[in-house]
């Protein structure tokens, strides 16, 4: 049971729940049934995963959930999922129908708004029979079975007489919120016993919950429940904070801190602390630092810090561990300037939007470690026996693996960021990233720790990244034979490639291959185009500025015509699409009132898509219209 409940993190994908009766959701206005299916690749491959059986991961479920609903086709949705419910339905036991139940549910519910006045009233009878029948299944404890049926409640007339039943669903979620993949999930809760509390006309109450769930006010057209939070002094983390003992009283993992991941590992005479990374800012380093002695006041004193890769986010902390006294003593690789040096060409205002108006290139730019690593280097710290492996992994060609053999642990920084390198610099080697899979298959560690929770969380199995190699490999080949045929990377990403083993493989590669694929296929073309390409792209250098002369000069249109084809490819799901064109309409007409508005809502909605799968273009979409998210855990 505590598998079905951890795998739903991304149930909150299911995006546009609050549009129940299609008062946040636009009304989808081009009857596009027959679009081409693969213009959402992602979709594709989600449908594929489902169709070919019950996933085993269930919440590649959710996944496809969250992507019917985000592109506005909550109706197909529905009854794709209920056709595989009665395909499925003798070889799933009662929590998978459950999660099955709810999935529909929620797109029903999402769809309501477009079902006659005269069969609402039944339809929406029927949707509560369903989420009914899956709490019964359920047992009343898989949170987002409940998490659903509340939120679904809360927003149904008061003819239909489920207020109560939502506030008993709501509160069982904020007393069992341990149940749930993350606090962040409180923020639909807080949002709806608000609302519930202002119908009641109790405004203090109702203003109380709307501060704790972070929202700005009641009148919002997204969902999240996001571990991500947005600050501006602070940039992005990616969960809530937490330290963990990974193995007690030895190894101790802090997250949510900041950007990165800090780990320590008491020594074997437990005379010494060992670090693993120093984190982005001295002010984050500090907190977590001092967090941790706060958690375990006894740890001896920090002597050692080992750095994975010499990343603005995994050295730009150093300031304050120097300052300590004793000074800890840095490794790093013998090449971490060349990567230095790269990074420092970066554009400035990405920096900022990913770590904060606080951080500092100085600390990254001054970095220099006490010793370097060239080859694979054994020692000892207090006793506890250190290997230090040089890697060229698939981000840096910096990258080092530290590996306690006697513990089973391996360090192994970002070497399978899905990126492949940070994306705004010319770095990341696909080939490096296969090498360094087979060293971790080789030493096949009980627990393998990337820089970052999501890495952590998504490729945690040495033997899962064996089945990926074989998929990432059939990849590139697909890939490279695409670009000397001439495809353009729209073609290569719309052909929806799918390795002919993945399905019938071991279940846990299947999202994992999803969040690769997307960043392979881009660094891969990237690094094997000019910059003149088989279609044209690239011989002329037009900007938004030319778009909005073709559109506004030559095709006659104007601004409020401009927003209103935003709007259609926003109901539409096109929200990419409709950013494109505003931000060509504000080349002409400049940030007026509706662009501004329009904007506002098209980024919204793509933080919304991407909120569990992207972080980057989570980060990014914030950033465009300065929305904050607040980490859910600090209110509380």
């Amino acid at each position: 049971m505590r598998k079905l409940i951890s795998l739903l993190l991304v149930l909150v994908l299911g995006a546009g729940l609050l549009a129940y009766f299609g008062k946040n959701r636009p009304t989808r206005v081009s009857a596009d049934q027959t679009q081409s299916v693969s213009s959402r690749p992602e979709l594709e491959y989600l449908k594929a995963v489902n169709r070919a059986a019950p996933p085993k991961d269930p919440q590649l479920l959710f996944l496809l959930m969250g992507a019917y609903a985000n592109a506005n086709q909550q109706l197909e949705g529905a009854e794709f999922l209920s056709a595989r419910l009665n395909e499925f339905g003798p070889r799933l036991s009662d929590p998978q129908k459950a999660l099955y139940l709810s999935a529909i549910g929620l797109l029903r519910a999402q769809h309501a708004s477009s079902v006659s006045l005269l069969h609402r009233i039944g339809y929406v009878k029927d949707t509560v029979a369903m989420l009914d029948q899956a709490k019964r299944l359920s047992g009343g404890q898989i949170f987002a079975v409940n998490w659903i049926s509340g939120v679904v409640r809360a927003q149904l007339p008061g003819f239909f007489h489920q207020k109560r039943a939502a506030q008993d669903d709501l509160t069982w979620c904020t007393a069992n919120i341990a149940k749930a993949p993350d606090v962040g999930w409180l923020r639909e809760v807080d949002f709806h016993l608000g609302r519930l509390a202002l119908a009641d006309g109790d405004q203090i109450k109702a203003r109380g919950y709307l501060r704790q769930s972070g929202y700005k006010s009641f009148e919002k057209p997204i969902v999240l429940t996001t571990p991500f939070s947005e600050d501006t002094l602070s940039g992005h983390a990616f969960a809530s904070r937490r330290i963990a003992e990974i193995i007690p009283g030895r190894v101790y993992g802090l997250t949510g801190f900041e950007f990165t991941e800090y780990y320590f590992v008491v020594s074997d005479d437990r005379r010494e602390l060992i670090g693993i990374d120093a984190g982005t800012r001295a002010d984050s380093a500090k907190t977590a630092y001092e967090a941790l002695r706060g958690y375990a006041p006894n740890l001896p004193e920090l002597t050692t810090i080992f750095v994975t890769h010499s990343h603005w986010d995994h050295i730009g902390g150093q300031a304050y561990f120097r300052g300590l006294n004793p000074k800890p003593r840095f490794y790093a690789r013998s090449n971490y300037k060349e990567e230095i040096d790269g990074e420092l060409d970066a554009p400035g205002s990405i920096a900022k939007h990913f770590f904060g108006e606080r951080f500092n290139l100085d600390d990254v730019r001054s970095f220099k470690p006490d010793a370097t690593i060239d080859r694979p280097t054994e020692l000892k710290i207090g006793g506890t026996r250190i290997e230090l492996i040089p890697v060229h992994g698939g981000e840096t060609h910096d990258a080092m693996f530290i590996h306690l053999p006697d513990m089973g642990v391996l360090f192994v920084g970002d070497f399978i960021m899905p990126y492949l390198g940070a994306p705004f610099v010319v770095e990341g080697d696909f080939q490096g990233l296969l090498e360094a899979i087979d060293l971790v298959v080789q030493k096949n560690p009980r627990y393998m720790l990337h820089g970052h929770e999501p890495l952590t969380r998504n490729f945690s199995s040495p033997d899962m990244l064996a089945q990926l190699k074989t998929d990432l490999g059939w990849l590139r080949d697909q890939v490279l034979t695409a670009i000397r045929r001439g495809d353009t990377r729209a073609a290569i990403h719309q052909a929806n490639l799918i390795p002919p083993g993945l399905l019938n493989g071991r279940a846990d590669a299947h999202l994992p291959y999803l969040i690769l694929r997307e960043h392979v296929i881009d660094r891969l073309y990237h690094q094997n185009v000019g910059y003149w390409q088989a279609d044209l792209e690239g011989l002329d250098h037009l900007g938004y500025s030319d778009h909005a002369e073709l559109l506004v000069d030559y095709l006659g249109l104007s601004e409020k015509r401009l927003v209103t084809a935003a709007e259609k490819m926003a109901a539409d799901g096109k929200y990419e699409l409709a950013a494109t064109l505003l931000e060509a309409s504000a080349a002409r007409f400049g940030r007026t009132e509706s662009i501004a508005k329009a904007e506002r809502f098209v980024y919204l909605k793509l933080m919304e898509k991407y909120q569990n799968t992207d972080p980057f273009k989570y980060i990014l979409y914030s950033a465009k219209i300065g929305e904050q998210t607040p980490d859910m855990a600090a209110s509380k």
